[in-house]
């Protein structure tokens, strides 16, 4: 099982947004047109953040119920022992703990782009 979270630019929009917002505030505009497109560029976060950074949020909390399932399986471990007849058991719960691994490497990516995001739309608000 692999479960890769969508990629959809989190740090290149982090990128060009902090790029923009320091162009806005090297150009030396007057206050009025400055405050103006600060608080485009204030719309424009909030409108393109916002859904990324909910979908980041539903990809963690889906990774999580993934990896509750999982660990339902793994309730199996208390029932075999050291020397089952059939060897593959163990493989096949090692299989299951590589796929939380996995899965749990996309909750955690998913996180840290919200981290991005959050950070990203609190030095917009305040600038």
């Amino acid at each position: 099982m692999k479960y890769d979270v969508p990629e959809n630019g989190t740090g290149e929009m982090a990128n060009a947004i902090a790029r923009l917002a320091g162009l806005i505030n090297e150009a030396g505009l007057d206050c009025e047109c400055h405050s103006r497109l600060d608080q485009a560029l204030s719309r424009f976060v909030t409108l393109e953040v916002g859904p990324a950074a909910r979908e980041h949020l539903t990809n963690a909390r889906l990774q999580r119920a993934h990896i509750r399932t999982i660990l339902l399986f793994l309730q199996d471990l208390e029932e075999i022992g050291e020397a089952e007849r059939d060897s593959s058991v163990y493989l096949d719960f090692a299989h299951l703990f590589d796929d939380i691994a996995a899965i749990a490497k996309g909750g955690a990516h998913s996180m840290q782009q919200l981290s991005q995001l959050a950070a990203l739309s609190s030095r917009t608000s305040r600038e």
